[in-house]
């Protein structure tokens, strides 16, 4: 059997050809809610192989074959995988060509015996994202004749992954700051005491690494979270005003407004909330000031609820629902600020080359909804009950009071006011379309 899918995209051959052949491409569309994850990626469309780790023992090796390469125009890849590809047949074909008006007709023919109605959501899924991703470079893209060199911290996490495949595929060169040995394209980052040549030839700075919230809010715990964010982004602000860095851009979290301020509605222009989130927040943006400092333009990332089957609050709840567990939050009344993960990929690679973006920024979808219509809505996309409420005890016990409160049980009414000044554009305004993107349910 010969599954086809076809695309027309608003891009050039030679653009939409080179995307591909960049590090990153295979890791932008690999699908979240597959249970798969890229061990690592082809260095050559011609006749590299691809890993990508299937649950269990298994893995797809992807072997791309001389006799099906042309230059600009076509690769394949085939299932090269011993015993695997006895049992799933797997030949897949790329086929580039030329629209009228400079365009891209994206041709994908795969001889396989899986059947067509598993494959489709994956492809029409990869057609969005190369869409999406194309229009966000072409928007915001590497200055004509250079090509930046980009430092990330917190690059094997959820957020950090996908934005070194963003950016890679963008053009970019990235360097990986990593606190263990590291390996080609990393540099060894240590956070109490960085090197003075850390930075040397970096063109901007992002800072994603940071414990993370989750847990109950013992001692440790919260000096974890604290002891991750205030004190490492210093010193490493401190390396970057002394390199002379440009820019500096530190994820930030919306917990700065503290964990409930009622039906307020929240920008960039509002107060500092008075917990714990709160003021570890303030502190960690106050640790860039260093940078800003220096002369660097500095862009402090509020981030709000990501929405991600790959991480954060999706992945527990997810398999929840999908067994027809899923159900508001008590009443159901604290707001939700949340935000498609590629949407918020697309805030730090504008913050990256825009001089406009300066200080906080709210990365949040423009839409902010309660509890209990985001609990209607993923139930709708998985097509599952959500009848029964889920008690406030049971954060309670995991998290503790006050674990519970500034994290499971937050209302924040945040809204990105910058971004929307700016004419920012979200791929995923709505919750409804950003949930059934990284799902796989667009086209139920």
């Amino acid at each position: 059997m010969v599954f086809e899918h076809r695309a027309v995209l608003d891009h050039p051959v030679g653009e939409v050809f080179a995307w591909h052949a960049r590090p990153g491409a295979l890791e932008r569309l690999l699908p979240p809610w597959q249970p798969a994850r890229v061990r690592s990626e082809s260095g050559s469309l011609a006749s590299g192989e691809a890993v990508i780790d299937l649950p269990g023992p298994l893995v797809w090796r992807a072997q791309h074959v001389p006799e099906g390469y042309e230059e600009g125009r076509c690769f394949t890849d085939v299932l090269a995988t011993p015993g695997l590809a006895r049992l799933v047949s797997w030949r897949h074909t790329h086929l580039f060509g030329e629209e009228p008006g400079g365009g891209t007709a994206l041709i994908d023919l795969v001889e396989t015996a899986v059947p067509g109605r598993l494959l489709r959501p994956m492809f029409a899924y990869r057609t969005r994202q190369l869409s999406g991703d194309l229009a966000a470079h072409r928007r915001w893209p590497v200055p004509e004749g250079r090509r930046l060199t980009i430092a990330v911290t917190g690059s094997s996490g959820t957020v950090g992954s996908a934005l070194c495949a963003l950016l890679s595929t963008g053009g970019y060169r990235v360097v990986r700051l990593v606190r263990s040995a590291p390996k080609p394209g990393e540099r060894l980052w240590n956070p109490a005491d960085p090197s003075p040549g850390l930075l040397e030839g970096v063109d901007t700075v992002v800072h994603l690494a940071g414990a993370s919230i989750a847990g109950r809010f013992t001692g440790a715990h919260k000096k974890a979270v604290r002891d991750s964010r205030i004190g490492p982004t210093r010193r490493l602000a401190e390396t970057a005003a002394r390199a002379g860095t440009p820019v500096f851009v530190s994820a930030s979290a919306i917990g700065f407004y503290g964990a409930d301020r009622g039906d307020e509605e929240l920008t960039e222009a509002s107060s500092q909330g008075d917990d714990f989130l709160a003021e570890v927040v303030a502190g960690w943006e106050a640790d860039t000031r260093v940078a800003a400092d220096g002369g660097a333009r500095v862009v402090n990332v509020r981030t709000g609820i990501v929405q991600t089957p790959r991480g954060g609050a999706l992945r527990l709840l997810r398999p929840l629902f999908e067994v027809g567990l899923g159900g508001r939050l008590g009443g159901g009344a604290p707001w939700m600020a949340w935000i498609g993960i590629d949407d918020l990929l697309d805030v730090y690679l504008r913050a990256l080359t825009d001089p406009a973006l300066v200080g906080p920024l709210n990365a949040t979808a423009p839409r902010p909804v309660r509890n209990a219509e985001y609990t209607r809505t993923l139930a709708k996309v998985l097509r599952r009950p959500a009848l029964v409420p889920l008690p406030v005890l049971g954060p309670r016990l995991l998290l503790g009071r006050e674990g519970a409160e500034q994290v499971a049980l937050a209302s924040q009414r945040v809204l990105p006011a910058r971004l929307l000044a700016e004419g920012h554009p979200f791929r995923y305004p709505e919750l409804e379309a950003a949930l059934r993107h990284v799902l796989g349910r667009a086209d139920d």
